[in-house]
């Protein structure tokens, strides 16, 4: 397995410079290393066997031809066989005597691997529009500030130039504020719409996928019926039509398909169940955030907070002076310089706006 996570420990690694927030990463970099990690997973067949493995009882067939005409052609099972005991009405779930329009035919298998990988690169689309938009201001501004052991001269000229640039820009921050905002809300729109569509890959099963397989656990064993059968069925029939070279002698046989494959998806949908719901919510819990630092005493509050060694009267005099944007720059700062070197450039900031009119 770490062949398989090695190659993407990369994707976990802080960024030298943060431009975002916990619950944006949350996006980029954790959902987007499971969505990855469960591609990679998928394709490793010295762990879970082929994807299908075919069986019939007739004629003398190539097991791998078999096998590469049923995965193209869909396997199917029975829905209104799904219920039936096994074992007594049914050899196996899903599985009996049917007609032709009473199958459900599954597809989706073949392609959940491309399915989850563009579904990664969808939670890294806000991320790569943000870093476009934000033109690595902060990068540039709070270089070689990140660390107490600085250079007095360095550290001099270096708070000279951030006190120029943010007094020059002072009250032209706030559409730098709300595209990032809107990249927030994107974020949101996003996880959701993976929800719906997921749940139209998957038949319209993954809605109630999570909650159905909860109240299953709950069942007694021997009356409870697996829902993860009915999305990811392990045992599945396969019609193979055989025919003689010229095209005569069209004989249909039946085949039992064991689907090793769907043992994981299974189990990698009810995780992306579940970690969808979470990373929604909290999202939302972040844009409700975002409401209530429009909030003034919010954002002075917020502001004393990140500058926790600077006086709070030097705080309030930048706050004072400081439109939405401008508060937002200046916590984006804080987040990527030392505390005392933070401190510095708030004294200086105050002692510049310091009797200083709108």
């Amino acid at each position: 397995m770490s062949d398989v996570f090695g190659k993407i420990q990369h994707m976990l690694k802080p960024c030298s410079t943060s431009i975002d927030n916990s619950i944006f990463r949350l996006h980029y970099k954790a959902t987007m290393f499971v969505l990855v990690a469960c591609s990679l997973l998928l394709t490793q067949k010295q762990y879970f066997s082929d994807p299908i493995d075919c069986y019939h009882d007739g004629k003398k067939i190539d097991s791998g031809i078999l096998d590469a005409y049923c995965w193209i052609n869909d396997a199917y099972t029975v829905p209104s066989l799904l219920d039936k005991e096994v074992g007594k009405e049914i050899a196996h779930t899903g599985i009996g005597a049917s007609d032709p329009d009473d199958r459900k035919y599954h597809s989706y298998y073949q392609w959940v691997t491309l399915f989850v990988y563009f579904q990664a690169l969808l939670f890294y689309i806000p991320r790569y529009l943000w870093k476009i938009l934000e033109g690595g201001k902060i990068k540039m501004l709070a270089a070689e500030l990140n660390s107490p052991i600085v250079d007095e001269e360095v550290k001099k000229s270096r708070l000279e130039v951030m006190v120029s640039y943010f007094n020059l820009n002072l009250h032209h921050n706030n559409n730098l504020a709300f595209l990032y905002i809107a990249c927030e809300v994107l974020n949101f729109v996003n996880v959701i719409g993976q929800i719906y569509f997921t749940d139209r890959f998957i038949g319209f099963e993954f809605l109630t996928y999570g909650t159905d397989v909860i109240k299953f656990t709950n069942q007694d064993i021997g009356t409870r019926h697996d829902p993860m059968d009915r999305v990811f069925p392990k045992v599945m029939s396969c019609s193979f039509h055989h025919t003689g070279i010229g095209g005569a002698d069209d004989v249909k046989i039946p085949a039992l398909c064991v689907m090793p494959l769907n043992i994981l998806n299974e189990k990698i949908f009810i995780f992306l169940w579940f970690w969808y719901i979470i990373v929604a919510v909290l999202t939302g819990i972040g844009l409700l955030y975002r409401i209530v630092t429009f909030h003034p005493t919010v954002r002075r509050f917020m502001l004393r907070t990140r500058a926790r060694l600077t006086p709070a009267i030097a705080v309030d005099q930048v706050a004072n002076k400081c439109y939405y944007g401008d508060w937002f720059f200046l916590t984006s700062l804080a987040k990527n310089m030392d505390p005392l070197i933070f401190k510095d450039f708030m004294l200086k900031l105050g002692h510049k706006f310091k009797g200083v009119d709108d």
